[in-house]
């Protein structure tokens, strides 16, 4: 298992998290992403352990539970964004529905992180038009919504799961 460390731009919150997949692999083009994580049009998120989040300059992290159309009406999502409240950076996600696991993003992780031999970009349905996504091929897998292999999943089945 991997200790990652994590910030936000300013330096007001600082992070550390432990987990066993820290391969930032999986691309987010969801609305959602897009719009409060920024950057290429995606998110990146990897997965810790909650119980290892250890946060410092907790006065300073907001959290944004963004509004999702579910069954046909509009809801508030149980997921909660946590980022900075003085810059604006995303930070990472937590969701009662999964309470052990918290999901860094992988922009504001400070620790090297393996460059990932495979990528799925996920969510391309919510896409931004102007975004250019590379080709579907060997390294780059698309999904119009949420694969069905998990993080952990994804890691075990190519040897990275880190113990």
């Amino acid at each position: 298992m991997k200790t990652l460390e994590g910030s936000c731009h300013c330096g007001a919150v600082r992070f550390t998290v432990r987990s066993h997949t820290p391969q930032p692999y999986m691309r987010c083009y969801c609305s959602i992403c897009r719009k409060t994580a920024g950057g290429a049009g995606c998110a990146i998120n990897i997965m810790g352990e909650r119980r290892t989040l250890v946060v410092t300059g907790r006065d300073s992290v907001a959290v944004y539970r963004a509004r999702v159309e579910e069954g046909g009406k509009t809801v508030t999502s149980p997921a909660r964004r946590h980022f900075c409240k003085r810059c604006g950076s995303a930070l990472y996600v937590t969701d009662p529905r999964w309470p052990q696991w918290v999901y860094p993003h992988a922009s504001a992780i400070d620790t090297p992180l393996p460059r990932p031999a495979e990528t799925a970009h996920i969510m391309l349905d919510s896409k931004a038009p102007w975004v250019e996504v590379p080709a579907a091929g060997k390294r780059h897998r698309h999904f119009a919504g949420y694969p069905n292999q998990s993080i952990e999943d994804w890691h075990r089945t190519r040897g990275l799961y880190e113990e």
